[in-house]
């Protein structure tokens, strides 16, 4: 891991396509990521060695994206201080319902905050790193300021045109 302020990690290659949706924010806001492919179940060593690698390095956030089962965001939060942010992923026969519950139904002392399915998941997990890291960038806060303040006229342009 590289010294990248957000560390995207998913569970398998199938859940990169979404999760690029997450990358791509963060690259909008120019906030620094390296992203993997790691699985909590499947290859549990390899997950404690990134993990341990992106602090080491100064990492501040996490971004766990799976689905099915959907422990990747609870073990990188049980192994972890930093925030941690899931994505459930719809890639099981339970249409993302499993995904889900795993990842919100976290125990006590282990929190995991937790986005919704599909690309506004995805999306708002980049959106919501980028405001944990920009509680100490004020040029960050800025551009995330800028954002909103975007997609607020956006919605009145939306409304006004509708209206007429």
């Amino acid at each position: 891991m590289s010294n990248a302020q957000v560390a995207i990690f998913m569970g398998s290659k199938s859940d990169l396509p979404l999760m690029r949706e997450t990358a791509e924010l963060l690259k909008q806001f120019g906030v620094s990521y390296d992203m993997t492919i790691t699985s909590a179940h499947r290859t549990p060593d390899r997950t404690e060695k990134l993990i341990k690698a992106f602090e080491a390095n100064g990492g501040e956030v996490f971004i766990a994206g799976a689905g099915s089962a959907a422990h990747l965001a609870g073990v990188i939060a049980a192994r972890t201080i930093l925030p941690v942010i899931g994505v459930p992923i719809a890639s099981s026969p339970l249409q993302g319902w499993d995904a889900l519950l795993a990842t919100v139904q976290m125990p006590k002392g282990v929190p995991v905050a937790t986005m919704a399915m599909g690309k506004a998941g995805a999306k708002n997990a980049g959106v919501f790193a980028a405001q944990i890291i920009a509680r100490k960038d004020p040029k960050l806060a800025k551009q995330l300021i800028a954002y909103k303040e975007e997609m607020e006229k956006t919605v009145i342009a939306d409304a006004e045109q509708m209206e007429t």
